[in-house]
């Protein structure tokens, strides 16, 4: 089935157009998703093509692709990455610019959406790992209007300067998952996150499971439902 979109300008370094999952009848809601380090937009096809929702629920997804930058904190190495991590310990310590890059380029592909025809309040925003931490950074901290709500898997809440909740984004709920054994992103990292944003007055539904860095089996049930609560 063809779907109109209008194309976003081409913006740099987002040269990659996203991978475009479309429901099979005309598209009422929207999932934008983005990867972790040194994957690509395919990461999440097979999650997101066996989502189960309710019929009434015609969700497009869109895949975008990071950039292929060096990355500090793997010797350099070119690999896709939404943003430069200079450090690790004790938090990521982050490039900011590339930050703003990605938050611009999300705002852009709402932007899209809402051109063809897919009211803001049915754009959810999901991200695991580095591509999780763009999200929570924009959907709190940068949006000029909330979307209706934003998945975080296996990540953290990036800690750049003043970075502060905006009170008016407050409305857009969290669902969060982490997976106690995870050994690229410490599970400590998705606690603070959740405490700073519940502080802040943020809707937080955390879960957290006996994985690694990973979205294991059992918290798909909780997505689709979390998922279709909000689009119904």
């Amino acid at each position: 089935m063809t779907h109109n979109i209008v194309k976003i300008k081409f913006m740099q370094p987002f040269i990659t157009p996203p991978l475009l999952i479309e429901p099979s009848t005309s598209a009422n809601a929207c999932l934008i998703w983005l990867h972790g380090l040194g994957a690509d937009r395919f990461d999440f096809e097979p999650l997101l093509r066996n989502l189960v929702l309710p019929k009434h629920i015609a969700l497009r997804c869109v895949l975008p692709q990071a950039p292929n930058r060096p990355v500090t904190m793997n010797g350099g190495w070119v690999m896709p990455a939404w943003y430069d991590i200079l450090a690790l310990m004790p938090a990521r310590q982050v490039n900011p610019t590339h930050l703003a890059e990605c938050s611009d380029y999300l705002e852009a592909l709402i932007g899209e959406q809402e051109q063809a025809g897919i009211a803001r309040e049915r754009i959810l925003l999901a991200g695991f790992s580095q591509g999780g931490a763009v999200v929570l950074h924009t959907a709190l901290r940068t949006l000029k209007r909330p979307v209706t709500g934003v998945i975080g898997l296996s990540t953290y809440l990036p800690d750049v300067p003043d970075a502060v909740c905006q009170a008016h984004l407050c409305q857009t709920p969290v669902l969060y998952f982490h997976g106690q054994q995870d050994d690229v992103v410490p599970h400590a990292l998705g606690q603070q996150a959740c405490q700073t944003m519940a502080a802040a007055g943020v809707n937080v539904q955390a879960y957290q499971h006996n994985g690694a860095h990973e979205v294991p089996t059992p918290c798909i049930a909780p997505l689709q439902d979390w998922l279709s609560q909000r689009l119904s």
